[in-house]
């Protein structure tokens, strides 16, 4: 027989008394030391790191941090998992820009539209700390404290003056660099309310929200008290919470938690998650969200108007808007449907167009339905979200969301959802914003407020995923776009007649996982726009066009 064979050379396992009788084990991760794994803290999938979770932390730094202090614990359920992201994203692309005037490069051209060139360098680090204490296999932890630190570096540059800075002479280039916190949240474990470990906990801080499946309403990370928990064997699920928002930093997007303040805008939301209804393998959802805004007037780093939009009347604006919605997601037999709906209702004191302000009457649509053939799902998507016909009566009809970011018909490979287009002689806004769906006229999703005065968007496509090895997969996605109602874009550019055809995005994405796992993601997209009538109308019939690369290595 072989030495690796023998039996006398395996380890004697921990479960056997002295007199030969099985005993339990203290704790799972015991096992892992009687099966003889070694410890690589560098490597994720050892099973044997505690910078992972794989074990409890070591006592030797439990006794040196403030877990000492805890009574009633010696630390032995303490767990810590560490991970770190790199984001690297290179972005050339092209898109509408204003003239900048008299200091233009373009001397002598009296077109209004300039050279639309830009080219986007963005360096993110993610660092994500969680330290938890419980037995986690099948409950949920006593405590938990989660703190998500990131650093931004970005670079742009453009080929006309006064895009990237307000000034008309600035540089055509712009470097910069920011620190957020997406996550800073404590969790506590209320109670359990079953032998299934049905539970109630709380949440206080920073933390991550999504108010539907796709992120069509309310997709932040905003400061807030949140109770949330399951039932009926998980099953039902609910969430009931409060939330300020944070102000964004301009370039990056992020948290600015160190020269920004919080908004002034409370967030109040219901959500109630069903499985298995109205059959099994389809979860449906109902969510209420009131938002009360009072933002005061602001400007972001770069000198651009962002509160109010520089649009219209120009005025600080106040508005109480509820949503009620219903999302559902999930298959019938071999198709799978995602479904989305909201009616928006409330009132403001002022409109874009209409000092004496109103009430907002808006709605949104949206479906998703695909089918899998063996290594292909091909899909169909319908988007509608109102549009206003009338910008200066009392009454506000287009839609618009808290804070979208919509995983939806090529989501950031989309030449219209990743790019912000900017509305060129009719004031300082966006058609839609950075990974935004919506026409809403904002100055920017992050910055501006909801505006409920816009053309709306309808949106038909089709697509389809093509997993060509367990590394490799292909995206294509084709949607045709349209305006719901262009009389706002009329009175905002003096200009009548708009079309409402925006025309068809093309987009196509690879994503390649060298070792089939989450850990190492490279991403290469390209998109464009071929102008429909209304884009022809507003910016002529030169293609937009979308590069993207981008490279994810987590830890």
């Amino acid at each position: 027989m072989p030495a690796a064979c023998d039996p006398s050379r395996l380890p004697q396992p921990l479960g056997l008394s002295a007199a030969g009788l099985i005993e339990g084990l203290p704790d799972r991760w015991r096992i892992v030391d009687t099966l003889g794994y070694p410890q690589d803290l560098w490597n994720p999938y050892a099973g044997n790191n505690w910078l992972k979770a794989d074990r409890p932390i070591p006592p030797r730094y439990r006794e040196r941090g403030p877990l000492r202090r805890l009574e009633g614990h010696d630390g032995s359920d303490w767990f810590l998992n560490l991970t770190g992201i790199a984001d690297s994203v290179v972005e050339p692309r092209r898109l509408p820009t204003p003239r900048a005037g008299p200091v233009t490069d373009g001397a002598g051209d009296l077109d209004q539209i300039g050279d639309g060139g830009q080219l986007v360098l963005a360096q993110t680090l993610a660092l994500e700390a969680v330290l938890y204490q419980g037995n986690t296999v099948f409950m949920p932890p006593e405590w938990e404290f989660r703190a998500l630190p990131v650093v931004n570096l970005n670079y742009v540059t453009a080929e006309e003056r006064g895009v990237l800075k307000a000034p008309a002479s600035a540089d055509t280039s712009r470097g910069d660099a920011a620190l957020g916190l997406q996550a800073f949240f404590v969790d506590r474990h209320l109670r359990d309310v079953s032998d299934r470990y049905d539970f109630d906990s709380v949440r206080i801080g920073i933390q991550p929200f999504t108010a539907d499946f796709r992120g069509f309403l309310f997709n932040d990370a905003p400061l807030g008290v949140r109770l949330f928990g399951i039932r009926a064997n998980n099953r039902y699920q609910y969430n009931l919470g409060w939330f300020r928002r944070l102000e964004k930093d301009t370039n990056s997007g992020l948290n600015d938690v160190i020269g920004g303040d919080l908004r002034d805008e409370d967030i109040l939301v219901a959500n109630f998650y069903a499985q298995d209804f109205p059959r099994p393998g389809f979860t449906s959802q109902v969510t209420a969200l009131w938002t009360r805004n009072r933002d005061d007037p602001t400007y972001d780093d770069n000198g651009f108007l962002q509160r109010p939009a520089p649009l219209g009347i120009q005025q600080p604006r106040e508005y109480d808007v509820g949503y009620l919605g219903y999302n559902g997601d999930g298959h019938f037999r071999r198709f799978n449907l995602s479904v989305s709906a909201y009616a928006a209702v409330g009132d403001e004191d002022r409109s874009t167009f209409n000092a004496g302000g109103g009430d907002i009457r808006a709605f949104f649509l949206a479906t998703e339905a695909s089918k899998d053939f063996d290594w292909i799902r091909a899909r169909i998507s319908l988007l509608y979200a109102s549009g206003d016909d009338d910008p200066f009566d009392n009454r506000a009809t287009g839609y618009d969301a808290v804070f979208e970011n919509p995983l939806f018909a090529g989501a950031d490979t989309s030449f219209w959802i990743r790019q912000p287009v900017p509305l060129i002689g009719g004031g300082r806004v966006a058609l839609s914003g950075r990974n935004g769906v919506l026409n809403s006229l904002r100055p920017s999703k992050e910055l501006g407020q909801a505006n409920f005065t816009n053309p709306g968007t309808i949106l038909v496509g089709v697509g389809a995923d093509l997993d060509l090895t367990p590394q490799l997969r292909v995206s294509v996605n084709a949607s045709d776009l349209w305006f719901d109602d262009t009389a706002s874009l009329e009175v905002a550019r003096a200009q009548s007649g708009i079309d409402r055809h925006l025309g068809l995005d093309l987009s196509a994405a690879l994503t390649w996982r060298p070792l089939a796992i989450q850990n190492v993601v490279f991403r290469l997209s390209a998109a464009t726009l071929i102008p429909g009538a209304g884009y022809e109308d507003l910016y002529g019939d030169e293609w937009g066009y979308s590069v993207l690369g981008n490279m994810v290595l987590t830890y």
